[in-house]
């Protein structure tokens, strides 16, 4: 997840993704030759494979379209995340949970269609529907998190704290699917609680004058708890996902997603009274691009993960901290101190240590 990892696809469950991949040109030169009346010799060769199983390495090198090109997809999938980040910071007159609602609104434009093609039908398998739905409630509440932390606190802080996300997606893979959890996954527990001390930078430990906000420390501190509810949602969320597995279709979880957190942010609005129009056309440009950002980047990092290997992908989504850093210094002209850095090592190590150690299990 940031960034919006509550919308996104599991990287460590390859089963869910928006489309299954199929190597380019396997089907259309047999029909052409079939069509023009001669014999498809490779037809038959897939049929009839010779000695020793060398007619399927052809096939299987196909299935690699480029070298690199998971990479390249899944580091468009960072700058589009972070893209969407900064759009969120930049909105001004716009309160977080009416951005969310906005972002719903413009993925149930996109996801209705999906649908209705793919003939899955709008409320899902009578087994899986609690599942869909605490997925759609635990999504979107993380959703409208990120954004009150985007808006209260530095880009880099939040985009940093999200990274956190693994470490509790291991925890709450053993409780509730009692997947074993060794002592790796306490040492990145330390070093995600350590990243995150050293962000928020607590008075009683580092004292009143080192912290170097005393005057909006309060508003900080809200931002933090804000993205560090992010990340434990989103552990959930994805914990949810690895339970029902194959047997729902990607664009119903997003459907979920997308419902719930339309009717929650709806619901929060009216007891906030925050409902408004945004002034500046500026504002309403920047919601347009947020969705649009957003839901780019979750496509882009699902290509990426249909043609490369999971862990590969998510150490390659530690480029969203690069991409904050820098938009924090350009945009904002705040350059992020020592102690940001030192708590963005931290959680980018746990985070690619939790991802570098899946895949060496799931290579066994």
């Amino acid at each position: 997840q940031p960034q919006d990892n509550a919308g996104a696809s599991d990287p460590g469950d390859p089963g869910l993704l928006l489309t299954d991949y199929a190597p380019p040109g396997t089907s259309e030169e047999p029909a052409a030759a079939e069509a023009a009346g001669a014999p498809v010799r490779s037809k038959c060769c897939r049929c009839c494979p010779s000695p020793g199983g060398s007619g399927a390495e052809p096939e299987a090198k196909k299935k690699a379209p480029c070298p690199g090109l998971g990479l390249f997809y899944t580091l468009l999938s960072a700058f589009l995340f972070s893209l969407s980040s900064l759009f969120v910071k930049k909105v001004q007159d716009v309160h977080a949970v009416e951005i969310s609602a906005f972002r719903c609104v413009f993925q149930m434009l996109v996801i209705i269609p999906c649908l209705i093609y793919r003939k899955t039908g709008f409320i899902g398998p009578k087994d899986r529907r609690i599942f869909l739905v605490l997925r759609g409630v635990l999504g979107s509440t993380a959703m409208i998190l990120i954004y009150y932390a985007f808006q209260t606190m530095s880009l880099a802080d939040a985009t940093v704290i999200t990274f956190s996300s693994p470490v509790f997606t291991s925890i709450f893979a053993w409780i509730f699917l009692k997947e074993k959890c060794s002592p790796w996954d306490a040492l990145f527990t330390v070093f995600s609680i350590t990243g995150v001390i050293l962000i928020v930078r607590p008075p009683f430990l580092f004292g009143s004058s080192s912290s170097g906000m005393e005057e909006s420390y309060s508003v900080h501190l809200k931002g933090t708890f804000a993205a560090l509810g992010h990340a434990i949602l989103a552990g959930m969320t994805l914990v949810i996902l690895r339970k029902m597995g194959k047997s729902v279709d990607y664009f119903l979880t997003v459907w979920y997603y997308v419902i719930f957190g339309l009717f929650e942010t709806i619901i929060v609005l009216f007891i906030l009274g925050e409902w408004s129009l945004p002034y500046c056309g500026l504002d309403r440009l920047y919601l347009i691009l947020i969705g649009l950002f957003g839901l780019g980047a979750q496509v882009f990092l699902t290509k990426g993960l249909q043609i490369e290997k999971a862990g590969i992908v998510a150490i390659t989504r530690t480029m969203d901290v690069v991409f904050a850093f820098i938009f924090q210094i350009i945009f904002f002209n705040d350059v992020p101190t020592w102690w940001t850095v030192g708590g963005a090592i931290c959680l980018v190590a746990s985070s690619t240590g939790a991802a570098l150690r899946k895949w060496y299990q799931s290579s066994k």
